[in-house]
């Protein structure tokens, strides 16, 4: 009896720690839509509630010679300026998040994207986010990308 009485309380944490993971995951979700509905909106506001004030932003690209470099330098400051200076297109960058890994107060997100301006088609890539859980919600405290013309998935 003991041994059945054992299972069945294993198999319940079991079920509330895959619940707690879900509601996590859509929460992370959440913040990483609003970072996509204000570029949208170009709502520099709105973006910025879902990042933390010490956010850092890296790009991987590809030099004329073909080597691989590490871009950097843009601050979250520079990031919502671009994003809340009017510009003609909406700029829409289309993510499915493909894998949320959590632990702790610590997500990792890895998201395949398009890059719109307008309806016209600019370029590809991954976001990659790490996100840090505050008593404000998650926020996304780091981004790196690839960004990429050419064979980008249909």
């Amino acid at each position: 009896m003991k041994v059945l009485l054992s299972l069945v309380l294993l198999g319940m944490s079991l079920a509330v720690a895959a619940q707690d993971q879900s509601a996590e995951k859509e929460a992370i979700k959440k913040t990483i839509s609003i970072l996509f509905d204000g570029m949208r909106k170009g709502d520099s506001t709105l973006l910025k509630t879902a990042f933390d004030k010490k956010a850092v932003f890296h790009s991987i690209s590809a030099s004329a010679a073909g080597e691989t470099k590490l871009v950097s330098g843009e601050t979250l400051q520079d990031f919502a300026k671009a994003i809340g200076t009017p510009h003609p297109d909406v700029w829409d960058e289309r993510v499915s998040i493909e894998e949320i890994k959590i632990n702790g107060n610590l997500a990792s997100v890895w998201a395949p994207y398009k890059f719109y301006r307008g309806d016209k088609f600019s370029h590809c890539g991954i976001d990659s986010f790490q996100l840090m859980k505050t008593t404000a919600g998650w926020k996304i405290i780091y981004v790196v990308d690839t960004r990429l013309k050419d064979n980008c998935p249909e």
